[in-house]
């Protein structure tokens, strides 16, 4: 942990500038830091802007937007589970929204009508975890993991059902972006609306949060309004789930690594962890991202197999240590 947890967002706002830069300089083209410097004087060629600006740069917003809505619904959802291996990929949450996105799409909407679907099926997803795990008692976070792990699977079986009845012509563009992928990402503005939304709702709720970790009725007795608070955060978690499904497909892990990390480094108070999740998974995606169109360029990797090999070690690194934690 740092010695001054506030001197955490500066560092890692430069890391985020650092790697907003690098993912417009870095490319299978040979555009790259002369064209923004011609950019910047007023004589880069038409051709180099293109791809500078209009291919790379929406690309690396949303992919910066994603990874900091999805780090932040990964910290509300830990806070509600108090669990590290809470994330809206662990608990179905990102499945449920692909599922009701996909249906849509297929269906012929688009925009907001696909938003709205994706918010419904994270939601949904969310309640239906709850429900299953909690039955006829209350619920324990390693049932409650195990439910979400089970019901994950299940909209992954819907999902491949889907693909299986699915156009010819579609199946390859769908399945690249459930695995991940920004390359038909043209307007990243909603994506960077929602994580702002979503990281000012968390500070908003940052001293709530912090109740809300020390356990229910320890909440509860200092005047918190637990139920009231779990639907808010809920909501929140899903909106912004939901988004970045209908954004860049699944990418999972983001939601489980950053915030765990953020907390060693940072603290647990959320008015560190929130801001700094976002900063720190907007970077990480990014990079992501950056080494999915560069590593076998000119072809593409799914950004999402390049977070799960980073999020499949630690998370096998967090459950041994939950696991040894209480043996």
């Amino acid at each position: 942990m740092l010695k001054s947890p506030s001197l955490l967002l500066p560092i890692l706002g430069g890391l985020s500038i650092g790697a907003l830069l690098l993912a417009l300089l870095v490319g299978s083209s040979a555009a790259g830091a002369g064209t923004i410097m011609a950019w910047w004087s007023g004589t880069a060629g038409p051709e180099a802007l293109e791809v500078v600006l209009r291919l790379r740069l929406p690309r690396a917003l949303a992919a910066f937007g994603t990874g900091a809505a999805l780090a932040v619904a990964g910290a509300l959802m830990q806070v509600l589970l108090r669990n590290p291996l809470a994330d809206p990929y662990v608990l179905g949450t990102s499945s449920g929204a692909a599922v009701t996105a996909l249906t849509a799409m297929l269906l012929g909407a688009s925009g907001l009508a696909v938003d709205a679907a994706a918010f419904a099926g994270a939601l949904g997803s969310t309640l239906l975890v709850f429900g299953l795990a909690r039955g006829a008692g209350t619920w324990s976070t390693d049932r409650l993991l195990l439910t979400g792990i089970v019901v994950a699977a299940g909209w992954s079986a819907v999902v491949s059902l889907m693909l299986a009845i699915s156009p010819d012509n579609k199946l390859r563009g769908i399945i690249f972006w459930l695995m991940g992928d920004f390359s038909f990402v043209e307007q990243p503005g909603s994506m960077l609306l929602v994580a702002a939304i979503g990281v000012a709702g968390g500070m908003l709720l940052a001293r709530t949060l912090d109740l809300l970790g020390t356990g229910d009725k320890q909440a509860a007795l200092l005047g918190l309004e637990v139920r009231r608070t779990r639907a808010m955060v809920y909501a929140l978690g899903s909106l912004l789930t939901a988004v970045a499904v209908t954004t860049a497909g699944v990418v999972g892990f983001v939601g489980l690594i950053v915030p765990h990390f953020i907390r060693l480094a940072g603290g647990n108070s959320h008015r560190i962890v929130i801001p700094a999740s976002a900063l720190a998974g907007g970077t990480l995606l990014v990079i992501a991202d950056t080494l999915a169109r560069t590593v076998l360029a000119p072809q593409q990797l799914p950004v999402g197999a390049i977070t799960a090999a980073v999020g499949v070690p630690a998370f096998l690194i967090l459950l041994r240590r939950s696991v040894a934690g209480r043996g």
